[in-house]
């Protein structure tokens, strides 16, 4: 169907991504934190002189330990951010419940702050606090900022974060299980998964691909050149 001038008409719905964080954020967090440290624990005991066995072993439970623990914080996170805010909810639901015109006084008072006439605010809150199940909602979603029937899932955000940092924490220690025994490979290919990974972050935030990419890049390499650092000053002062 077309306009009378002819041109298309004006689309009137779009998806928009999630931006609740219930996978990305933790996932996001998991295969950078993977990535750079184990990166940077394989450098450090290389640096100290370590063999490859050693190498191995070692990245093999930095791998095992920060999933574990990645995956233990942001299910601890993210279920007492969820607690606290069904603690608010019973609050203001308690509120309205116990004082519903002062609550809707307060409803139209944030509506005159966000532009609407203060008539027209009065009505829109009258209409809204008439319907309990509604009301308290929408106080939810405009005092405490969240959709209270949207809030992200603790096991999505574990689960999430688990396989993130086990997949990232594993590209440093690949050219150690195929028999290499410097880390020059293991910084290249670090590089390269620090470069992808920016980018790909960058594409779903939709932010320039070469800023992600530079920037995971960077704060990766330091924290592998500090580690390393430490390492060698550690080994050559043990040895």
């Amino acid at each position: 169907m077309s306009t009378l001038t002819g041109a298309p008409p004006p689309e009137l719905h779009h998806q928009h991504r999630d931006v609740t964080g219930g996978w990305l954020r933790p996932a996001t967090f998991g295969v950078m934190d993977g990535l750079v440290s184990n990166f940077s624990l394989v450098a450090g005991v290389v640096g100290g002189g370590a063999s490859p066995h050693a190498v191995i072993l070692t990245g093999l439970a930095g791998l095992v330990a920060g999933s574990c623990s990645m995956a233990t914080g942001e299910y601890t996170s993210v279920s007492s951010q969820n607690e606290l805010t069904h603690a608010e909810i019973s609050t203001e639901r308690r509120e309205l419940s116990v004082n519903a015109e002062e609550e809707e006084r307060e409803l139209a008072l944030i509506y005159r702050a966000k532009g609407l006439r203060p008539e027209l605010a009065d009505e829109v809150a009258r209409e809204l606090s008439a319907q309990p199940d509604i009301a308290w909602r929408v106080h939810v979603r405009e005092e405490l900022g969240v959709d209270p029937d949207d809030l992200p899932s603790p096991w999505t955000a574990a689960a999430s974060s688990f396989v993130a940092f086990a997949f990232g924490a594993l590209v440093p220690l690949l050219p150690f299980f195929l028999g290499a025994s410097s880390v020059v490979l293991a910084l290249a290919l670090s590089a390269l998964a620090l470069v992808a990974a920016g980018g790909v972050i960058s594409r779903l935030t939709a932010t320039p691909a070469w800023f992600g990419s530079s920037r995971q890049l960077l704060l990766g390499g330091l924290s592998a050149a500090v580690t390393y650092g430490v390492g060698l000053l550690v080994g050559s002062g043990v040895s």
